[in-house]
């Protein structure tokens, strides 16, 4: 009888835990510019116009920056940490808040900007950022041969419990 409470117990409480390691980088001051916990990026230059921009999508580092005014499109995804693997690079997008209060929708191929090619509607070329600007880097999560094999095995592992515990306790 106590084992058929010791395996209930068990089953119950049985959870599995994921620990997650935070990246620090040797050598910075203590007042670093970079807040890794907030989602605030703080790359002014104190001697030009500083204005803030917002990073969405699938980046390492999304979030909000603090940039200087001379900055392109393709410097704050390097500040964001790049399009990761997830990213759907041929459809970058752009939000715009024009004079007027409307919003517009510019649409890039990450490739065309990160060679330099003119893009094909002249009207649509970014050369500089502006203030209040959202970029965002769509995409979908990818399972890979290790991510379907988690899953499996702790599908099974699950079922096996719970075969187990419906075994001990028709015993």
């Amino acid at each position: 009888m106590n084992l058929k409470y010791l395996m209930i117990i068990s089953v119950i409480f049985m959870s599995t835990s994921y620990s997650q390691v935070k990246d620090y980088e040797l050598g910075t001051p203590n007042l670093t510019s970079r807040n890794y916990n907030a989602g605030y990026y703080d790359y002014s230059d104190p001697f030009s116009v500083n204005f803030k921009v917002s990073v969405w999508g699938y980046v390492p580092h999304p979030g909000r920056y603090n940039v200087p005014q001379n900055i392109t499109l393709i410097d704050l995804l390097s500040y964001a940490g790049g399009p990761n693997d997830n990213a759907h690079l041929e459809d970058l997008r752009l939000y715009r808040l024009r004079p007027d209060g409307t919003q517009e929708l510019l649409k890039f191929n990450y490739d065309d900007l990160w060679r330099g090619e003119q893009l094909l509607d002249e009207s649509r070329e970014i050369v500089q950022l502006l203030a209040g600007d959202i970029i965002v880097v769509p995409g979908e999560p990818r399972l890979y041969f290790k991510d379907w094999f988690g899953i499996t095995v702790s599908t099974i592992g699950i079922l096996v419990s719970l075969l187990t515990l419906i075994v001990v306790l028709n015993q």
